[in-house]
């Protein structure tokens, strides 16, 4: 195999092709074994909260209970904006820049979404 400037290596359509198969294989064993994981995760016991926990929000403040807006299930993602950040992860805001778009279908299946950060509101 010849090496590009890069120093990439560059082969022929076949050895391209049985590397892509070879890889394919492995790949099809990671999606297996994180389907497996998600299902124990999935199957671990529940626990009860005992804790009266609060959040601020837009509304005031409410409980856990309140979050749910009466559907059965609650999303939560962890926005990662602490308190002396100038800004929110790169990451997390694109994911917050999409969520619009994903919530009616989320609703649909009676599950309610938020994000929550320990940066107080004002800042956020």
């Amino acid at each position: 195999m010849a090496a590009t400037l890069t120093g990439h290596r560059v082969g022929t359509r076949d050895e391209w092709l049985a590397d892509r198969e070879a890889l394919l294989a492995r790949e099809k064993e990671h999606t297996r074994l994180g389907d497996e994981l998600a299902r124990q995760r999935r199957e671990l016991p529940w626990v009860r909260v005992e804790q009266d926990y609060r959040f601020d929000t837009e509304a005031g403040e409410r409980t856990l209970d309140e979050l749910f807006d009466g559907r059965s299930q609650l999303l939560v993602y962890h926005f990662m904006f602490g308190p002396s950040y100038e800004a929110g992860c790169p990451v997390n805001s694109s994911i917050a820049d999409t969520i619009d778009g994903v919530l009616s279908h989320l609703h649909a299946r009676d599950v309610t979404f938020l994000l929550v950060s320990q940066a107080p509101l004002d800042k956020l």
